[in-house]
């Protein structure tokens, strides 16, 4: 999930690269795009999916309730639907809570060995 952060300013982006940057399958992606409303991608002339920047953030969303906080597919679609807002406040927390995580933990890491 680290690629986010090299690919900004892209307006779309195929299955294969939101799979690689949540290391899942792309059936798990056309899954969750099926089960979950807020994911909407645009497709080409071919079919092919192209996910804009919001999906990709919505897939951090789901990814984020689902694999890290152990709800069901359920519980996080309804989570979403109730209150969506709250959703996203409490992930931005938690990811601005990982960055200071891991900020501390290279510094640390300098202490014990300058």
């Amino acid at each position: 999930m680290d690629k986010k952060d090299d690919n900004i300013g892209r307006i779309y982006y195929t299955i294969g690269e939101v799979a690689d940057m949540f290391r899942v399958n792309t059936s798990l992606i056309r899954f969750w795009e099926r089960e979950f409303d807020i994911i909407q991608p645009k497709k080409n002339k071919k079919g092919n999916r192209l996910f804009t920047q919001k999906d990709v953030d919505n897939f951090h969303l789901i990814y984020n309730l689902v694999k890290d906080r152990g709800y069901t597919l359920k519980g996080a679609s309804e989570k979403l639907k109730s209150n969506p807002d709250d959703s996203l406040k409490e992930f931005e927390i938690i990811k601005s809570l990982q960055k200071m995580e891991s900020f501390l933990l290279g510094v640390k890491k300098h202490l014990e060995n300058p």
